[in-house]
């Protein structure tokens, strides 16, 4: 039914009660799989404290802190956003910063800032920033979106220095969620057909090149090419092939909730990038396409509400809006084919399920901000305005 007509409406509900519980039924189910998953390894490590609840505390400990910074996040006019994008942009580059001089490092990496309670991964900000700003970008180079100088390389530039901060930590994966959230955004503003289809060419040259740059990236696609090779089965294709035999073990029904296999420290990650691959063994074909058919809902009601947005003239809500569901649509398929063993292993969470207190807090912030989008939406059709 179409929400926007010349009449107003006003027995129609001030919340989209579909879109909230779509996400309370992904960080539902995302609460029980993230202890399915790591029940095992908890209770068997000194680490841990052998305590099998340990991720089960942890997480729901994020919820309830996500929960509060997104309930203080709603209360929030759309507007304010817009005027605070530059200066929260530009905190989210002094966050990357202070992440490569001070930052925790683990595996290799160093992407979190620790804050006592909880660590920060600031790059899980940056992407929520990123929509703000490109958002904002657009509507401040409205008339000049279709040159390329004047509307199109000031924000490549602004692009590259900050994923050179990403890269550094270094984080491919996140940066090339960050880099395809700006340019999706700045093509839904009118960049034109000529300049897409130029990165079109040019950004798979610049992944190439980050990845022949770094020993152990390449050595991960090389896996992947051969992953159930001698070489690799057991060394660089380890996760994608274990992902692989948990889907495998899982058939269409699954082998029931807590009785995962690949969860036995056999799958690396289980409760945070590989959480998908045990779903599939634990809940089978059918569980892995209500996860699936519940993001997808997710994201097609979030363009549904940007395009409720431009049809009641406000235009940078509908920017963040498509932004967030561009967002999430391409971090929920790079884990998920990840898992499925069609992509090269990388290091993303998938959204509102995957342990981690950053990946929660800024997923659940962000869904907030699409309701507080669409709830301007409602008021407007009710005949209640903002002053902004």
């Amino acid at each position: 039914m179409k929400l926007f007509s010349s009449q107003k409406n006003y027995n129609l509900p001030i919340y989209d009660y579909s879109l909230i519980w779509a996400a309370l039924l992904l960080l539902g189910i995302g609460l029980v799989m993230v202890y399915s998953a790591s029940i095992d390894v908890a209770a068997g490590s000194q680490k841990y404290q052998y305590q099998h609840y340990y991720f089960l505390v942890r997480q729901a400990s994020y919820l309830l802190i996500a929960f509060i910074c997104g309930y203080i996040t709603f209360l929030i006019p759309v507007y304010i956003w817009q005027r605070w994008a530059p200066y929260l942009f530009f905190i989210g580059i002094i966050l990357l910063i202070l992440v490569l001089l001070i930052g925790l490092e683990r595996n290799g990496s160093q992407r979190w800032l620790s804050l006592g309670v909880l660590n920060l991964q600031p790059t899980e900000l940056v992407k929520l920033f990123t929509v703000m700003y490109a958002s904002d970008y657009v509507l401040r180079k409205s008339k000049q979106m279709r040159t390329i100088i004047k509307g199109f390389l000031p924000m490549l530039g602004v692009m590259i220095f900050t994923g050179s901060l990403v890269i550094l930590e270094p984080d491919l994966g996140a940066l090339i969620v960050i880099m395809a959230i700006a340019m999706g955004i700045l093509f839904l503003g009118g960049l034109t057909l000529r300049v897409i289809l130029s990165l079109a060419i040019l950004a798979p040259i610049g992944v190439w090149v980050a990845i022949m740059s770094s020993p152990y990236r390449m050595k991960r696609i090389l896996a992947f090419r051969d992953a159930w090779s001698p070489e690799h089965k057991f060394d660089g294709g380890y996760q994608i092939t274990q992902a692989q035999m948990a889907f495998g073990n899982g058939e269409f029904f699954g082998v029931g909730v807590g009785n995962s296999v690949a969860k036995l420290s056999f799958l690396p990650e289980a409760h945070t990038d590989f959480l998908m691959a045990i779903i599939g063994e634990e809940f089978g074909l059918f569980g892995f396409s209500i996860v699936l058919g519940l993001f997808a809902f997710l994201i097609v009601r979030m363009f549904g509400i940007a395009k409720e947005s431009i049809q009641n003239n406000k235009h940078f809500a509908a920017l963040m809006a498509q932004g967030i569901a561009l967002w999430f649509a391409i971090q929920c398929t790079i884990n998920i084919a990840v898992n499925l063993g069609l992509f090269p292993t990388k290091g993303l969470t998938l959204p509102l399920l995957s342990f981690g207190g950053s990946s929660i807090l800024v997923s659940i912030v962000a869904i907030a901000i699409v309701l507080r989008i669409d709830h301007e939406n409602r008021r407007n059709l009710r005949g209640q305005h903002y002053n902004k």
